[in-house]
């Protein structure tokens, strides 16, 4: 629905601008964003569009840097609130916010590394790009045994590994087709559960 352009007054228009990508490229792909799509969804110019976004790149990196940004802040949450009716460990919660970021939001989790749509070198998305790498390096948002905050261990590679490409199964793949979303996570739980006493052993 075409929105009120008084809406986007007051320096809201370049967010707005985002939120109009997530809907286009939810419901038809990321192929499908531009400049002037976004700004017709939002009821403003193209011109008024071009004066926060210099072009198609730029609007989808801001809409990636967004994306980073998020899933670091729902994998600290995960970490951080222990949800006295779930028996989920640490390491559970932040693996499952990590598959439920995909499936709540899949255009972010298509966007965050798809690099040849992307200014990857624009700064504002290196420094999100670096802060989630940093949850990931650090024990897997803290919560596995970590000797190097700096570099991948295996268990943490294996860890990002596994909720990662089941969220892209999920998302674009043809794990849980049909399925709800609580069924997806409770496939997801198990998975982590199953892989947790390898990766979660002391060393």
């Amino acid at each position: 629905m075409k929105k009120d352009k008084k809406t986007y007054h007051h320096g809201n228009l370049a967010e707005s601008l985002l939120d109009a990508v997530d809907e286009i490229a939810t419901r038809f792909g990321l192929e499908a964003v531009t400049l002037r799509a976004c700004a017709k969804l939002i009821g403003v110019s193209p011109s008024s569009a071009f004066r926060h976004y210099a072009d198609k790149r730029s609007l989808l990196t801001a809409f990636a840097t967004r994306a980073l940004h998020e899933l670091s802040t729902a994998m600290t949450s995960a970490k951080n609130t222990d949800n006295p009716d779930s028996s989920d460990d640490a390491f559970t919660r932040v693996g499952l916010a990590y598959v439920k970021f995909a499936l709540d939001k899949p255009a972010f989790f298509r966007a965050m590394w798809s690099e040849e749509t992307l200014y990857t070198s624009e700064e504002n998305y290196l420094k999100a790009a670096s802060q989630l790498s940093a949850h990931l390096k650090d024990g897997f948002g803290d919560t596995l045994q970590d000797n190097d905050p700096d570099d991948l261990s295996s268990k943490e590679l294996l860890a990002w590994s596994a909720v990662h490409g089941l969220a892209n199964l999920f998302v674009d793949g043809p794990v849980g087709k049909n399925a709800s979303k609580e069924v997806k996570l409770e496939m997801a739980r198990e998975m982590i559960v199953a892989a947790a006493p390898a990766l979660t052993a002391p060393e």
